[in-house]
Formats: C-alpha cells, sequence, structure tokens
C-alpha cells in the first residue's frame, strides 16, 4: 500500500520538478543510489521495471526506504500492462510511470487513488490521457518526439497541460532551460544524473552532489 497520498506526491514532483529513475538488479546497489539521492534532495524516485523478478528489489527498496529515506516517495516505471501496475501497487509504489498510453492501467491505478503517468508522443493521446484523469503526461522518447518544440507545440494551444520529457534530457543549463522554457512541467532523468562512471566507481558522494547541483539548477532555470 502506498505510503503517500495522491496530492503529496504531485505537489512534490512539482516542487522538484525532476524526477530521477534507475534500475538495477543489485538490491543493494540500488539502495545506495537512492539513498545517495535522497542525500542530494531528492523525494521523489521512480524504479524502473526491468528485468527478472525486478519487483523483489522494488520490495527490498520499499523497506530500506520506509527506514532509511522515510520521505522517499518509491514509484515505478516502464509499466505497460494494469497485471504488472497492480503487482507494484501491492508492493507500495507510489506513482506508475509508462512508456505507452494504455487506458487499462488508469483504472488500475484510479481505484487505489495511484498518479499514473502514460508516456505519450501526439496530442490525441495526451488528450485521452488526461480525459483518465492523468495530471502529468510523460513525453517519451522526448528527444526523438520532437523536443521541446513539441512541448511548445502542446502547450499553447493547451495551456493546462503538465508535460514531464523523459528521455534526452542533460543536467545542464542549457538543456533544462529549453525544456522549461518551451512549458515542461518537469523532467525525468536516468543515465544522464545516475552515470555508468559513478555506478561503476562506487561513487555516491558525487551523485548526492550532482542531484544537490540539478535540483539547484532546476530551481534556477524555472524562476
Amino acid at each position: 500500500m502506498a505510503r503517500f497520498k495522491r496530492l503529496q506526491v504531485l505537489n512534490t514532483i512539482s516542487e522538484m520538478g525532476v524526477v530521477p529513475l534507475f534500475y538495477n538488479k543489485d538490491a543493494e546497489l540500488v539502495k545506495n543510489v537512492v539513498q545517495a539521492l535522497y542525500k542530494g534532495g531528492a523525494r521523489i524516485f521512480e524504479f524502473t521495471n526491468r528485468g527478472d523478478f525486478a519487483h523483489e528489489v522494488f520490495a527490498d527498496l520499499n523497506k530500506f526506504c520506509e527506514k532509511e529515506c522515510p520521505e522517499m516517495m518509491l514509484g515505478v516505471g516502464s509499466i505497460v500492462d494494469d497485471p504488472t501496475a497492480s503487482i507494484y501497487i501491492q508492493l507500495g509504489a507510489n506513482f506508475v510511470v509508462s512508456p505507452l498510453f494504455n487506458p487499462d492501467i488508469a483504472k488500475v491505478c484510479n481505484r487505489r487513488k495511484i498518479p499514473w503517468i502514460p508516456g505519450c508522443a501526439t496530442l490525441s493521446e495526451i488528450n485521452n490521457a488526461e480525459e483518465l484523469g492523468c495530471e502529468i503526461i510523460k513525453i517519451f522518447p522526448a528527444a526523438e518526439v520532437g523536443g521541446p518544440s513539441f512541448v511548445k507545440a502542446v502547450t499553447g494551444p493547451c495551456p493546462w497541460t503538465q508535460l514531464m520529457p523523459s528521455g534526452g534530457v542533460k543536467p545542464t543549463e542549457d538543456s533544462l532551460r529549453g525544456w522549461f522554457d518551451a512549458g515542461a512541467f518537469c523532467v525525468g532523468m536516468g543515465s544522464n544524473l545516475v552515470t555508468k562512471e559513478i555506478i561503476q566507481k562506487g561513487d555516491f558522494d558525487s551523485l548526492a552532489k550532482n542531484m544537490k547541483d540539478l535540483l539547484e539548477l532546476v530551481e534556477k532555470v524555472r524562476k
């Protein structure tokens, strides 16, 4: 069962402006990553559903966070069907993110008051998702779909739409300013934040600093 209310999750995503995401089959490694992000100020984390027994890693991570990172709101990403969403909701997911638009997932999430952030690539998909109650829409893969110009083109006629570009977002001022100036509500960031180099070196202090710097940069470009 989710530990945080739907509105708490949505407000926290709004405040942070960035959703970090990561996956590894090693539960201890994921715990170290999440703890470093938490030390850097992150209060939202998307665990990517990849690989066999990924849900078991998530279950272990959620128990860890309840004790060690009590304000961290864990969610799950790369969910493509409602049965998988149900598994993660039962394991305590506070939000669900998808790379695609599958309306069956909305019913499961809405029943349990869990925010669902679907992946969309057209204005029709975005509209359909909003009709199902989605507050935030993921644009994926953001760079390939059209980049900041796509976000600007959508939010022009639909200023109420809250978009989260994911895929191709970099932790630089130029990249972030491009997305937020175009009208992005928040951004998703994975390997450009939790880099292969950091993982290989186990340099979690640097990850914490990078998270802190990223949050400050997001705050700067959104002013």
